[in-house]
């Protein structure tokens, strides 16, 4: 006689199985505009309607509509004349291009860059290198310079970044109390999203973005105003460049993108350059010490493999790269969130 697990197992199983199919419904209906037509309309708007106004066949666009009503992106009536469809307060929060918490970004980056990759997981497992030459036919002997392959590619993924620190940003800069470091470099700090969310919270404190000279560039055209002159920047290699004198050096999704032996040459470069009683504090996605999750964490990992050089870690892994290159009294915080603080003294 089957157990209950035995009966249960289809169904888990086919939950997983969906996970792809549930992704490309959300990257599809970001992608034609579903939530920003709805989102604009004065009312539910008809799947007919919906259709015309986006360019797309009635047929499909229906069955689109009724997926995404079916994962509760969409909300469904039904009138004399048919079903009216309206955005979720989910969909209007998370998957409006104009929300300031807008995941649009981070979605079709996703959708149009990391899901090419993820086609050759088998591939990353049995060689244990990223796949940038299989999904894309570049090098990644420079990682970055992969990653960027294009001005169009790299300011897709620093949009995706952003989009990151508009709903996990707060949480990490808030882990701990940053106000006594008020110079404060946010190495590999991209387009500043991060950077906006520790001057908001510590006003009293710079913000320095070390970046790359053209993501600098970007950054400063697209995405820090001109105004806002508690944010700088400094342009440079992290690797090759010095590192200038600091408070504090925030190294946010930046150890998980390297092996050890780089993550330690750029530790050690750090706490050189470091103010006595300084600090690093870095932002990253923790794994459990006992292998059991968080799945997210375990996921990310995974990413890591195909995208990069690195990996996840544990808060012990983190802690004793931080206390080989000098620093003291490291300190842990979980945030609940997807993202995890970990702050070192020096």
């Amino acid at each position: 006689m089957s157990s209950t697990q035995d009966l249960d197992y289809p169904q888990t199983f086919f939950q997983y199985n969906h996970g792809f199919l549930v992704s490309k419904v959300m990257f599809t209906a970001c992608e034609l505009g579903v939530f920003d037509l709805l989102l604009e309309s004065e009312g539910p708007l008809s799947s007919d309607a919906i259709a015309e106004r986006l360019g797309t066949s009635a047929s499909g666009m229906e069955r689109l509509l009724d997926a995404c009503v079916g994962l509760k992106l969409l909300g469904v009536e039904m009138k004399s004349e048919g079903a009216f469809y309206r955005n979720t307060e989910f969909s209007n929060l998370y998957l409006t291009k104009s929300s300031p918490k807008s995941q649009y970004h981070h979605l079709m980056y996703y959708s149009k860059t990391v899901y090419f990759c993820w086609h050759y997981l088998t591939d990353a497992v049995r060689d244990g290198k990223n796949q940038y030459e299989r999904a894309f036919g570049i090098s990644s002997e420079d990682l970055f310079g992969a990653l960027y392959r294009s001005e169009k590619e790299m300011i897709k993924f620093m949009y995706f970044l952003n989009s990151f620190w508009s709903i996990c940003g707060r949480d990490v800069i808030a882990a701990f109390d940053l106000s006594p470091f008020t110079v404060i470099y946010d190495v590999g700090g991209c387009a500043g999203g991060l950077a906006q969310e520790c001057i908001s919270l510590y006003p009293n404190s710079t913000v320095t973005i070390y970046d790359l000279p053209k993501v600098v560039q970007v950054a400063k055209e697209r995405f820090v105003p001109p105004e806002e002159h508690r944010i700088t920047f400094h342009e440079g290699d992290f690797f090759k460049d010095p590192i200038p004198e600091a408070d504090l050096y925030i190294l946010a999704r930046i150890l998980h993108d390297w092996a050890d032996d780089k993550c330690m040459q750029l530790l050690a470069k750090i706490h050189k350059a470091c103010k006595a009683g300084g600090g690093v504090l870095l932002v990253e996605t923790l794994l459990n010490e006992d292998k059991t999750g968080p799945l997210d964490a375990q996921l990310f990992s995974l990413m890591m493999l195909v995208h990069t050089e690195g990996k996840e870690r544990t808060p012990t892994e983190y802690s004793k790269l931080l206390t080989a290159a000098g620093f003291r009294e490291i300190q842990v915080k979980k945030t609940g969130k997807f993202y995890d603080a970990i702050l070192g003294k020096k």
